[in-house]
């Protein structure tokens, strides 16, 4: 069991299913559960899923300088957000790095909630908000249930009037089995999936509500390890497990740019004024390395730190591999040379498993995004 420091007011029901709490961000998480990771995996692609996602860093920053602090800190025009909207942005050091992703909701005129992953964002925005006008309130009473997969609005529209006109990266405020809550239509899985904000108080009562109520859908409870296998088919990335703090170069210090990493759009068009922008832009066109995808000949899935060979030489590393039984393939993410960083190339794989492979375009599901972001 974790020794952690933030407690998830759903452990027991986590102990219950068979997780021992492993620690990410300080508190005890359902990586597995006694039940097996593919019946996740397919719950949340044909049904839906719910999971405890409460070790993301939930964090308010309210002030008439909140707006400034972020549109500084991030690689967002946080201008263009109003009440009820948010976005995915990138948070970069001094160096054109990427240190974070987070998403930025805003809650008022000055009022903001940034959900960080496992990155040092949280803590460049404490520093950057002394001598502002801004208070930065870490709350880990608020609880995020994820409730994820084609389902998931069929199960909600029971209950939330509304809720089938809620769009893409928009949240509201409202009761939800009699409860305060704020729902948010995001995820991390690739699929139209909703975040369930509430109170840790609350958190037990409408965990067990959806589980109950939504068996008959097909709605199950689902480990955390499970986002691994979505994020690997729909080019979702998990800081630091993709990134070069994981796998350094030999001879620089780690630290990826966004044009490595896939993610130069979190950059808003015309900003040109943030943390990092001067080496980001200064940057492009020096890739080292692309982040790609992996098809594998295999019916296993490989391990991260599997190696990636062309021509007798090494040309990438593994960083996340799954393998579907819906689909029968076998994928990865994978840092990858940029000579070889392109569709079709022939691939050798190594290490946990032996296969040959090819280089693919990322996501590997629903390339268009048309799941995510359906209407009605």
């Amino acid at each position: 069991m974790a020794t952690s420091w933030r407690i998830s007011a759903l452990a027991d029901r986590h102990r219950a299913l068979g997780s021992n709490l492993e620690d990410w961000n300080g508190m005890g998480t359902a990586w597995t559960y006694s039940s097996d990771l593919a019946d996740h995996h397919e719950a949340i692609r044909t049904r839906a899923g719910l999971m405890d996602v409460s070790g993301l860093k939930k964090v308010h920053y309210v002030g008439p300088h909140a707006q400034s602090l972020l549109d500084w800190a991030t690689t967002r025009d946080i201008g263009k957000l109003y009440p009820g909207k948010s976005v995915y942005a990138a948070i970069l050091n001094e160096e054109g790095k990427f240190i974070d992703d987070c998403i930025v909701y805003r809650t008022g005129p000055n009022a903001f909630m940034v959900v960080h992953g496992s990155g040092t964002g949280y803590e460049r925005l404490v520093r950057s908000a002394y001598g502002r006008q801004v208070a930065v309130l870490f709350d880990d009473d608020l609880h995020d249930l994820s409730l994820q997969g084609p389902a998931a609005v069929d199960f909600l529209a029971e209950y939330v009037p509304g809720i089938r006109d809620l769009p893409y990266f928009h949240h509201v405020q409202t009761r939800l089995f009699g409860r305060p809550v704020t729902i948010s239509r995001t995820g991390y899985t690739g699929e139209r999936g909703y975040e369930i904000f509430c109170k840790a108080a609350d958190a037990p009562l409408i965990w067990d509500t959806i589980l109950e109520k939504g068996r008959p859908l097909g709605i199950i409870p689902c480990a955390f390890t499970a986002l691994d296998w979505l994020r690997v088919e729909s080019y979702l990335l998990f800081y630091p497990y993709d990134n070069s703090e994981m796998y350094p170069f030999a001879d620089e210090k780690a630290g990826d740019t966004l044009w490595e990493l896939g993610l130069d759009f979190t950059v808003s068009p015309g900003k040109t004024e943030f943390c990092g922008a001067t080496e980001h832009f200064r940057l492009q066109g020096r890739e080292r390395f692309r982040i790609f995808g992996i098809e594998i000949d295999s019916q296993k899935a490989s391990a991260a730190g599997d190696t990636l060979w062309h021509d007798g030489k090494q040309v990438g590393v593994v960083t996340c591999g799954m393998y579907s039984r819906l689909t029968g393939r076998s994928l990865a993410i994978a840092r990858l040379d940029v000579p070889q960083a392109v569709p079709g190339t022939p691939l050798l794989l190594r290490g946990s498993i032996e296969a040959s492979a090819r280089a693919a375009a990322l996501p590997f599901d629903d390339p268009e995004k048309k799941k995510r972001t359906a209407i009605g």
